[in-house]
């Protein structure tokens, strides 16, 4: 479980920030759930490796983790996994999925439609959300619903953050569909070319997350909120990083734009202490 906990923690995620809010059992879950959705994603992001390699190795880490909930697999966090899996009743079908959005990022490094990039974005993020509830603890069905539209809300707004990171690796994420609309070419934004259609490209796609975020919220039944503050949490903590990234119009290219630890924790904290006694 330490070694699970020092992944989160050194990821500097956010994740982390409201994991340690949980009791300490769910935390420990939350820790391990997290190690495998870091695991899994740094098969990919990881090195120069070439993508034949990055293929085999995420179809070792499906088979070992297929044989940690069968019996025993050669990775000791797959079988700290399975064991939280198993505990927790946490559907197995997100954790597969997980990995096959990974793989579409040795696929492919472009989109053409948003409905393409809303399956990306459901199997990295809202999967997360699904194995998630599981830990946290729910009573009405359309919680899952809350997992689901939660997860392409946080995954869009990370999008917008990272365009130019991710553009420096080879990755465009904006649908070729939307960039066509707003006349944004794909060199401009390899080369970094910030200009008003860039802005109302990215305007646009905003409007999209918060129509997820404004879902997510609808699907929230007030019974579920004091046993998902940590999703709530994170909730609050991207719903900022977005308004951040409007406030300075989406001028991503000239320097970082993020929450600040302080704001973080100051969120997180909120939205503990509003639920805390109900929890």
């Amino acid at each position: 479980m330490e070694a699970d906990r020092q992944i989160s923690k050194k990821s500097k995620s956010n994740f982390y920030l409201a994991f340690n809010l949980l009791p300490e059992e769910k935390r420990d879950a939350m820790n391990t759930v997290y190690a495998f959705c870091r695991k899994t994603d740094d098969i990919v992001d990881e090195g120069n490796e070439p993508d034949e390699l990055k293929y085999r190795k995420l179809h070792v880490w499906r088979v070992e983790l297929e044989k940690s909930i069968s019996g025993n697999s050669a990775y000791p966090i797959l079988n700290r996994l399975a064991k939280t899996i198993k505990h927790f009743n946490i559907p197995l079908e997100p954790f597969f999925d997980l990995i096959k959005g990974v793989e579409m990022d040795i696929q492919q490094k472009e989109y053409l439609k948003f409905d393409d990039l809303l399956q990306y974005c459901y199997r990295v993020a809202s999967t997360v959300g699904l194995m998630s509830i599981e830990v946290f603890g729910y009573k009405k069905k359309s919680t899952r619903d809350y997992a689901v539209n939660l997860g392409l809300a946080l995954q869009l707004t990370n999008i917008l953050r990272d365009v130019k990171k991710d553009a420096e690796i080879g990755r465009i994420y904006l649908p070729q569909e939307d960039m066509r609309k707003f006349d944004v070419s794909k060199s401009q934004i390899i080369d970094g070319g910030y200009d008003d259609n860039f802005k109302e490209l990215m305007y646009y796609e905003a409007e999209r997350a918060k129509g997820f975020y404004a879902k997510a919220d609808n699907a929230l039944d007030f019974e579920d909120k004091p046993s998902l503050f940590a999703a709530r949490a994170m909730q609050h903590i991207y719903f900022r990083l977005l308004k951040k990234l409007e406030a300075n119009e989406f001028d991503i290219f000239s320097g970082n734009i993020n929450v600040s630890r302080f704001e973080k924790t100051s969120l997180a904290l909120g939205v503990w202490t509003k639920y805390a006694l109900i929890y």
